[in-house]
């Protein structure tokens, strides 16, 4: 009987073990489990829950469910401020940083400036001696931006970009590109020789180019203070040299301001439109200037439509001249297979 004792006791404690063996398995296995739940959800973050359909942001910060519409998350952290303001000036009075940086300021909008409030931190009056002080502080900080050649011709070229695109109405991307084509231009020492205001406007054509919203060359040197073959000259070497590879700009860019300006009917502008895009896929505005073939492809559309738009009218909002609108006209209406007379 002592024998069949001990053989038991053994065999009860190797089930124990066992017992205790298989209480781990399972906890590591559950905990197998909870991780690889973990990296699966980690995996399915932009899968809907609901539908398992696709997950994209809002301009709310929301992350919605593309198919069933569910919101998945609507509480996102704020990159903002913690503070709220209801106007312009609670906004600059509560911001405790400056205006973000800029290529249209020769400094990138970096440097300090000195007030000229006349009272200090507190809304007490300055004195006499204070305020001779921060004119003279005011004066030398105005020396020390443009202390070298480099900075006041960069200066004084931003001005002349920022004055002429006032002129023609073009956004602020456009200045921004041509302040930085005249800054690539002046570091790569492009300019000797050269006066700055026809670099200048050269860059700002260049950059209406680049972004889409065409102006002629003839338009620029109405608001430059150069003529139109320097800003030719200038822009040639400028693309040849910085390698802009500038597109060719294409009748429909100035067909919209042209329309507009001349408050002609939403169906002579679409018919303009195709008439225009008809010539340029029979490659008749290889050569000619884009703006004539705009002007023709409009006064073609008002003569299909009888609206009655004069070839003066087009050739004064154009700035092109009627013989050119005729020439451009026959063209047009060849190559769309349309008779003059109809």
């Amino acid at each position: 009987m002592s024998n069949e004792r001990t053989v038991d006791r053994p065999r009860e404690a190797s089930s124990d073990e066992s017992r205790g063996g298989s209480r781990t398995a399972v906890s590591q296995n559950s905990s197998r489990t909870e991780d690889a739940t973990t990296e699966s959800v980690d995996a399915d973050i932009d899968a809907c829950p609901e539908c398992g359909g696709s997950v994209t942001a809002t301009d709310t910060d929301e992350r919605v469910c593309t198919d069933c519409g569910l919101v998945v998350e609507d509480q996102r952290i704020d990159a903002g401020p913690e503070w709220r303001a209801f106007d312009a000036a609670e906004r600059d009075k509560r911001s405790r940083v400056g205006a973000p940086m800029t290529e249209m300021l020769h400094d990138k909008g970096l440097s300090t400036t000195i007030g000229f409030d006349k009272t200090d931190a507190y809304g007490n009056a300055l004195g006499g001696r204070k305020r001779r002080q921060l004119k003279r502080l005011r004066t030398w900080n105005r020396r020390s931006k443009t202390e070298n050649a480099h900075d006041r011709n960069l200066r004084h070229a931003l001005g002349e970009i920022d004055r002429m695109a006032s002129a023609l109405g073009l956004p602020e991307p456009i200045r921004e590109t041509a302040s930085v084509i005249y800054r690539r231009a002046l570091d790569e020492d492009l300019l000797r020789g050269r006066s700055i205001e026809g670099m200048a406007a050269a860059s700002l054509y260049a950059a209406s180019r680049l972004d889409g919203v065409a102006r002629s060359i003839d338009e620029i040197a109405t608001v430059s203070r150069v003529d139109d073959l320097e800003i030719k000259r200038a822009y040639r070497y400028i693309d040849r040299e910085l390698g802009l590879e500038t597109p060719p700009a294409h009748p429909n860019e100035y067909l919209g301001r042209f329309a507009s300006e001349l408050d002609c009917e939403e169906a002579t502008e679409r018919l303009a439109r195709d008439l225009a895009e008809t010539a340029v896929e029979a490659a008749v505005h290889s050569g000619k200037s884009p703006v004539g073939i705009a002007a023709s492809a409009l006064y073609a559309a008002s003569r299909l439509r009888n609206e009655g738009l004069t070839q003066a009218a087009i050739s004064e909002t154009a700035n092109v001249s009627e013989v050119t609108i005729r020439n451009r006209y026959r063209e047009v209406l060849e190559v769309a297979e349309i008779s003059p007379s109809e």
